[in-house]
């Protein structure tokens, strides 16, 4: 068996995951016509469109136009579980269509593609987990949502980026150490506002990682009365530089509230949508992810948000199949809800 060592050690810096290929680009007819049929597959299929905050804006805004949702993946799947349609559809990565799944199990769930997963999933297989966490028996393990249903299965507590702060800070009240994963930013950034004793897995989300430090202070010099928003997956250096962290509906909302007209943004540029949808007078300027000599991978963009395209939706809708349907299986799933279960009490 790996020691703890061996298993941190190699993650570390383990993050050159290839990238998907782009969808290929449509021209405004095929747009169209790719909209309708999808609109009219919906109807037939009784089926409803929930989307990320991370998804490109033409799919964000099919989903509002038919009357599904735009949220983060929680959110994406609590309005699924409450909808009365049969099927959903799941615009984002996989993790997300099998939170749904679990939550929902009696419903049939589609995604664009399965292909769509996420640098926090891939950089933490189930048994490595497994494994660490084995070695760490006396620690509370608390997983972020950003991550496959065997991880949240091995879990005693799942948390969104919303209310880990909230949790931590309690289970800390009660004296448990914590053992986290899988990000190590956000991981650090609640240690250091929460004091809890905190162990890491050493995760990074690819679009957050790439923010750099200096390149946003050179930038801060330019809009001196811009306020800078950060998604605590971000790293330490950037995240002190915020005049605001939280979520992604955290971040939506101080660009509701906050007097400043502009804003520099840390965080996946597909969240610009819902902020200039909210706030069409103010000016939101993507965080840099280049600069001073640097180059950028995701460059603010998640490459397997971006997977969602107009005709990966139509097929899924109107194939199925398993390049497209979720399936969980039932013993992982009950013991995957038991977590998620304790985070939607405490929270509720």
């Amino acid at each position: 068996m790996n020691t703890t060592a061996e298993i941190q050690a190699r993650l570390v810096g383990q993050y050159d995951f290839e990238f998907p290929a782009k969808p290929k680009p449509l021209n405004d007819a095929e747009k169209v016509a790719y909209k309708d049929r999808i609109k009219a597959l919906l109807k037939a299929k009784n089926a409803v469109l929930v989307a990320h905050y991370y998804t490109d804006p033409e799919i964000q805004a099919l989903a509002e136009e038919t009357g599904g949702c735009v949220a983060d993946s929680l959110e994406m799947a609590r309005f699924g579980a409450q909808h009365e349609a049969e099927t959903l559809i799941v615009a984002g990565v996989k993790f997300m269509g099998e939170t749904a799944k679990i939550l929902t199990p009696n419903k049939r769930v589609l995604m664009p593609t399965l292909e769509a997963t996420c640098s926090l999933d891939l950089g933490c297989p189930a048994d490595e987990f497994a494994a660490f966490c084995d070695q760490h028996p006396d620690r509370t393990v608390v997983v972020y949502a950003n991550t496959s249903a065997a991880v949240k299965a091995r879990a005693d507590w799942v948390v969104t980026s919303s209310i880990a702060l909230e949790l931590v800070d309690h289970l800390d009240a009660q004296g448990e150490k914590i053992l986290w994963g899988p990000d190590k930013h956000l991981g650090a950034y609640i240690a250091k506002q929460t004091g809890a004793d905190m162990l890491m897995w050493q995760g990074a989300c690819i679009v957050h990682d790439e923010f750099k430090t200096k390149a946003l202070e050179d930038l801060k010099a330019v809009y001196p009365e811009a306020a800078i928003l950060v998604h605590p997956e971000s790293p330490a250096a950037i995240v002190d530089l915020a005049d605001a962290v939280g979520s992604t509906s955290q971040l939506l909302k101080a660009s509701q509230t906050l007097p400043n007209k502009t804003f520099i943004v840390a965080t996946d540029r597909g969240i610009f949508y819902k902020m200039q949808q909210a706030s069409p007078d103010k000016h939101f300027i993507e965080a840099p992810t280049a600069g001073n000599g640097a180059t950028c991978r995701s460059c603010a963009h998640c490459p397997w948000m971006a997977m969602n395209g107009l005709v990966a939706i139509a097929d899924a809708l109107e194939h199925g199949g398993k390049a497209h349907e979720i399936f969980v299986d039932p013993e992982l799933a009950q013991r995957a809800l038991k977590p998620l279960d304790r985070m939607l009490n405490f929270k509720a």
